[in-house]
């Protein structure tokens, strides 16, 4: 008698915990379509700036062609978890995103949703995009328009068996993800605040500076103090003060703008591509990150 009440008691329970888990794992983008953040024109050139801060071309950029605006996508980035390859973001409206509307883009860069309603895996670094600011998403969206249309498709995705079922993501971001917030700590200076929205959402350099756990979340201790390479190819260097502990806000500046350290050695591997965007910023911009990553405390570099 026991026995024929406690089953379907345990069937009732699974199922409605799975009906639970499947609502609460369903990408739900931020922001409707009638978000008054979104309303108006986009300032071209403040989003030319934007996507430089941003360093779209360097992953979105059709491989084995030199034009850094040709944004067909389809470039291979490997690690732990697949291999995944950025997709085609020019304008055009079939193989590009064209026919997106500034919400489309928005949702994707602070949700890490699609048009489509399905989670990006977040080898897409929407966990710091998610603290962008609605304007220069909107001139970010006004810059794209302006660029080439670039045919064909990027090649799928070929993620490891964990997040072969794209609603996996969402349980991903249920343990790791806080959307619409940023990591930076402000202090009221202008210069490194500005610094700060610049180093922890746009440029997104913790993604690559920093260690990360079993399910590839930064490790939040291991923040810019250096990490295993995400395609696994060497090590990426602390930039806490633990590192650049010599170095001056002007020397953090130069190395931005002309790849050169105070050692009067040159930046490489990623690094220099990253050179290639900074150096299109004002002084203003590259002045600012150097305060906000001269400010952060000095953190031991982890081990390999």
């Amino acid at each position: 008698m026991v026995r024929s009440v406690w089953i379907p008691a345990l069937i009732a329970f699974l199922c409605g915990a799975g009906a639970a888990l499947w609502y609460m794992t369903a990408a739900q983008p931020p922001f409707s379509d009638q978000d008054p953040q979104f309303q108006g024109r986009g300032d071209v050139a403040q989003g030319q700036l934007v996507f430089a801060a941003g360093d779209c071309s360097s992953c979105h950029a059709t491989p084995g062609q030199p034009d850094r605006l040709r944004l067909g996508g389809g470039m291979a980035l490997a690690s732990p978890f697949g291999t995944f390859r950025p997709p085609n973001i020019s304008p055009d409206p079939v193989d590009g995103i064209g026919a997106w509307t500034v919400i489309d883009l928005a949702n994707a860069l602070v949700g890490g949703v699609s048009p489509r309603g399905e989670h990006y895996y977040p080898a897409f670094p929407f966990t710091s995009f998610t603290g962008m600011k609605g304007k220069d998403i909107r001139d970010l969206y006004a810059y794209l328009r302006t660029l080439p249309k670039v045919s064909g498709h990027a090649p799928p995705h070929d993620p490891a068996i964990l997040f072969s079922v794209r609603r996996a993501v969402g349980i991903w971001k249920m343990m790791f993800f806080r959307e619409g917030s940023m990591s930076a700590k402000l202090n009221g200076d202008a210069v490194h605040d500005r610094g700060a929205y610049l180093v922890e959402s746009v440029s997104h350099c913790a993604e690559c500076h920093s260690s990360r756990n079993a399910f590839g979340a930064i490790e939040p201790d291991t923040r810019f103090a250096g990490g295993i390479d995400p395609e696994g190819i060497g090590f990426v260097p602390n930039i806490t003060g633990e590192r650049l502990l010599g170095w001056t806000e002007g020397d953090i500046a130069t190395m931005l703008k002309t790849g050169e350290t105070p050692s009067h050695g040159r930046v490489g591997s990623s690094m220099a591509d990253v050179v290639t965007n900074t150096a299109m910023l004002p002084d203003s911009d590259r002045q600012a990150i150097a305060r906000y990553i001269r400010g952060l405390p000095a953190t031991a570099t982890p081990h390999p």
